[in-house]
Order: structure tokens, then C-alpha cells, then sequence
């Protein structure tokens, strides 16, 4: 029976990914980096932290990855202000309505920090809906590891069985699966270049995982 889902959250919950990716290009040109396409998109899904240690190491940088974190973090703080385009995902408060009114445990398991974390909730007035809010960036693994939701999972206080995640990105869902909780692989508009192959359901609409129907998965 399904007792918990747990929730990634840039690309999922809400939009943040064009503006963490403003964020890190301002961080690159600051230091003086090219950083292709292909690079950055193998970095979706990882904690800012390990980002920037992998940054430091291929570039040889002489900055330390805790000094590129801290001009990515004020970079993306003055756009979380200013931008008055951020919005939820399309139809994903429907979903966690949904399942929070079928007494679904909800928790949040995201590898962005705990000031943006809570910073998005508030706006968008979410914790009334998940018991807890888990980060990636409090870890000393980064996903792919599965640290973050064997974590989730047991905050939840249900067997991973009785889990799902639903993710976004190729990182998120390697770690899903490693952690053993069936994974729900969303193709958010705002995640490009992900591999959704390791996902047991791929979904790009909420609504094909509303409570009625994902839970008789699992009946």
C-alpha cells in the first residue's frame, strides 16, 4: 500500500531551474569559466556544494569550492527576489492536495539548500501540506548517492516499499533506485538532457499520478 511520497523539488515542485542556471553563469563568469552545455546538464540534481568541488577540480581553479558556492548562493538570492515569474509546477499543488487529503505522508527531499527550501515553501505556502523537509546540502552524499531518500524514507516512517519518489532529473532517479523505492520520472519542461530510463513510470502530467491511480499500484 502506498503510505509516502517524496518529493524532489527544483523541476518538480516549482520552476527554480532557469534561475539557479542564471545564478551559476553569473558564478562562471565571475571566475572565468566556460562551462559547456553538456557539463551543466550533468549537474542537475546535485548539491551546490559537490557542483562546485567538481568545478574547482576541472577547471583547476584557484578558488575554493566553498567561495564559488557563496557567489552562486548571493547571485541566486538577488534573483529569487527580483523575478516575478517564479511559479509552481503546472498542476503539482493539485497533486500534493490530492494526496495530502488521502493521507499521504509527504516529505521533501531536495538538493538545494535549506534557505532556498524553505524560502520557496513560504512563498508558496507548502508546509501545511509535508511533515518534514530533508537537504541535500546537509548530507555527505550528493545524489546520485542515495543518502537523501533512505532518509526520506525512514523520516517518513514507512518501508521503502511503501515509498515513491518522483524526480526529475537523471542524478534524482539513479538515486532513487539505489536507495530500492520505485520512482516516479517526471519530464519537467525545465530539465533538459535527463535520462528517465531507470524510472519505473514516466509521467509528464500530474494528473497521471493522481491518488486513485498510483496508489492501485501498489494495492
Amino acid at each position: 500500500m502506498l503510505r509516502a511520497v517524496l518529493f524532489d523539488m527544483d523541476g518538480v515542485i516549482v520552476d527554480t531551474e532557469p534561475l539557479h542556471c542564471k545564478a551559476y553563469y553569473q558564478m562562471f563568469d565571475a571566475v572565468n569559466i566556460n562551462v559547456s552545455d553538456e557539463l551543466y546538464a550533468s549537474f542537475t540534481g546535485q548539491s551546490t556544494i559537490t557542483i562546485c568541488r567538481k568545478l574547482c577540480s576541472h577547471f583547476s581553479l584557484s578558488e575554493t569550492p566553498e567561495t564559488l558556492v557563496a557567489l552562486k548562493r548571493k547571485y541566486f538570492k538577488t534573483i529569487f527576489e527580483t523575478d516575478k515569474d517564479l511559479h509552481l509546477i503546472d498542476g503539482v499543488l493539485d497533486l500534493i492536495k490530492d494526496y495530502h487529503n488521502n493521507g499521504i505522508t509527504l516529505v521533501l527531499a531536495s538538493s538545494a539548500s535549506m534557505v532556498t527550501i524553505n524560502n520557496v515553501f513560504d512563498r508558496f505556502d507548502l508546509n501545511q501540506y509535508f511533515i518534514a523537509k530533508l537537504s541535500g546540502a546537509d548530507l555527505k552524499a550528493s545524489k546520485p548517492h542515495p543518502e537523501i531518500f533512505i532518509k526520506a524514507a525512514q523520516t517518513a516512517g514507512y518501508k521503502k516499499s511503501e515509498c515513491i519518489v518522483i524526480e526529475d532529473s537523471t542524478n534524482g532517479i539513479t538515486a532513487a533506485k539505489a536507495a530500492g523505492i520505485y520512482c516516479v520520472g517526471f519530464k519537467s519542461p525545465h530539465s533538459k538532457k535527463q535520462d528517465y530510463s531507470k524510472a519505473d513510470l514516466l509521467i509528464d502530467n500530474f494528473n497521471d499520478i493522481a491518488f486513485q491511480k498510483i496508489s492501485s499500484f501498489f494495492l
